[in-house]
């Protein structure tokens, strides 16, 4: 049976594990792989870790850095950062990932998804759209952690996306990012009646009660955070944590009810 995931989500950058506020001020919050490690010990339903550097850069996946993730780790996981073709797809998938996730290159090369997701299938092809918000129901897809704006919309992009094989649609909203206020529903509601396949959705989770409200407005999703899985208390010191299995289920029935 379908049922909501809570996905943390980790920002890798200069090598560390991060924390960022609407895209920028990246501050260091530990090692990746430790923090695999740990949310290993509290059976979370996923994984996404995401490179914020490699396109950038301009460079290939940090391939050891992929093995060791996906050796590590014992819950489902999807990998995105600098990702191009569909060799690096394939390379990925074979240590060990289950999701690739690509963001830039799905914009400047749309016939990727459709290319990889031939090759690895729907199911392993993930397409995350870093969206800012510019008034009420008008939203722009950026890349490039936010700096490059493309012109597009996003719930057209989403639609596209979903048309040529993406088998999960991923929305982060730049807007929102680290601040810990609430998810911007309106956007992934957008989204969500454009599109078919699973969605996740990403920035702005700072309570559980703010995770509870997005799955009791839109049903069987994903719920991802980066803040509320990583800091504890009003004074944001860092703590590694998740809801227990008992904690998450109740949230989900209640949601659900």
């Amino acid at each position: 049976m379908l049922r909501p995931r809570i996905t943390p989500c980790l920002l890798v950058h200069q090598n560390g594990l991060v924390k960022t506020q609407r895209f920028g001020s990246p501050k260091y919050v530990g090692d990746p792989l430790n923090a695999v490690r740990i949310f290993n010990e509290k059976e979370v339903d996923e994984i996404v870790v995401l490179d914020i550097d490699a396109s950038v850069q301009g460079r290939e996946p940090d391939y050891a850095l992929i093995r060791n993730l996906a050796t590590e780790c014992r819950m489902p996981l999807c990998y995105g950062g600098g990702v191009r073709t569909v060799e690096q797809f394939e390379r990925i998938i074979s240590l060990g990932v289950e999701k690739v996730a690509v963001s830039a290159a799905a914009v400047s090369d749309p016939g990727l998804v459709e290319s990889a997701a031939k090759v690895v299938g729907n199911q392993s092809v993930a397409v995350v759209m870093d969206v800012r918000h510019h008034g009420k129901g008008r939203w722009e897809l950026f890349t490039h952690n936010g700096t490059r704006a493309t012109g597009l919309d996003p719930v057209e992009f989403a639609r596209r996306m979903e048309s040529l094989g993406a088998g999960e649609i991923v929305i982060n909203s730049i807007d929102r990012d680290g601040m810990m206020q609430g998810y911007d529903i309106e956007l992934a509601a957008a989204v969500r009646a454009a599109v078919g396949c699973p969605m996740t959705v990403l920035g702005g989770a700072g309570s559980l009660a703010h995770i509870q409200e997005l799955i009791r407005q839109l049903g069987i999703l994903g719920a991802a955070a980066g803040s509320l899985f990583v800091f504890k208390g009003v004074y944001r010191a860092v703590l590694i944590n998740y809801p227990r299995r008992d904690e998450k289920d109740a949230l989900i029935r209640s949601a659900q009810a």
